[in-house]
């Protein structure tokens, strides 16, 4: 016979508190009714759980072989149940995370921990898409939560919290004809107007309608949706771009990019990084507490419009 589910909490009750009368008392039971459960659950096993020959009942070999599973059968009931009570308060089925790829490698990841500490049985997904797709995807409806750049613009129908900042820099390689050029001629810079004329590769929407400007400086550009692939189309030599310079250090350090020295201007640009979300659905339980413990002065009370 199978070992029913609702006699679990009865069965551990005994096994922690030593007695039946103590098991009653911490289940809010009457002591009869506790044994009389335990024995009619050996019958149904045909095992011995208790032997009750002494003045209380001891957990046989039979009954001690079966606690671990019915303790992870317990917690497995409990976090059950916690999902069903917090589903209907309003928790999400499913959390979805939009990232912009040149802010993976960013802390996001452990922004989740608290949230799944409260909801561990939450799903999380997440998609990693080009900043305006991420913020498309925020907007459709598909996903409650995108991890970009700050915008040129502030858009009224999002909410948004800073997360931290990303400095974007000028990279090629030095196998790029400009570079190549500026080594024979023994020179320290690269002026605007040189990168103008080369070939540029933009981390862009995979919709061309959607380019942001702040970083279009050549006048022949390609486009990727991925800073890797951009990197590798840059390690290539075929053009220069801007990408995360927590992502390209290892390959300027390694010799197989190098930043590019500007003749007139810094090559670097600080940017803050932003969690978004729409003011037009609400959040559920898990994107508000995500939100909520962004912002550490809050103290667990700031509220996402």
């Amino acid at each position: 016979m199978p070992f029913p589910p609702e006699q679990v909490p009865l069965f551990l009750a005994v096994i922690d508190t030593g007695s039946f009368s103590a098991a009653a008392r911490k289940l809010g039971r009457v002591p009869s009714a506790i044994s009389m459960a335990m024995g009619q659950l050996e019958a149904e096993l045909g095992l011995q759980l208790f032997d009750r020959r002494g003045r209380e009942p001891v957990p046989t070999a039979a009954a001690q072989a079966l606690e671990p599973q019915a303790r992870l059968l317990a917690q497995q009931l409990q976090q059950l149940n916690q999902q069903a009570l917090a589903l209907h308060e309003g928790l999400e089925k499913r959390l979805t995370l939009a990232i912009a790829p040149e802010l993976l490698a960013t802390t996001w990841a452990e922004h989740l921990r608290p949230v799944i500490a409260q909801y561990p049985a939450l799903v999380v997904e997440v998609l990693v898409a080009p900043q305006d797709d991420a913020l498309e995807l925020l907007h459709a409806g598909r996903a409650q939560l995108a991890l970009v750049f700050e915008r040129p613009n502030i858009d009224d129908r999002e909410g948004f919290q800073e997360q931290g900042s990303e400095t974007l820099v000028a990279v090629m390689s030095p196998r790029h004809p400009l570079w190549q050029q500026l080594q024979a001629q023994q020179g320290t810079h690269i002026d605007m107007a040189q990168l103008a004329a080369a070939r540029q590769i933009l981390v862009a929407s995979r919709d061309p309608a959607l380019t942001d400007k702040r970083f279009v400086f050549s006048h022949h550009l390609w486009r990727a949706d991925s800073h890797g692939a951009a990197r590798a189309l840059i390690a290539a030599g075929l053009c220069w771009g801007w990408l995360p310079q927590s992502f390209v250090e290892p390959h300027i350090h390694s010799g197989e990019l190098v930043q590019i020295p500007f003749a007139n201007i810094s090559n670097g640009t600080r940017l803050f990084v932003d969690w978004v979300w729409s003011k037009e659905r609400p959040l559920g339980l898990a994107a508000t507490l995500f939100v909520q413990q962004l912002q550490p002065s809050a103290q667990g009370k700031y509220k996402p419009n």
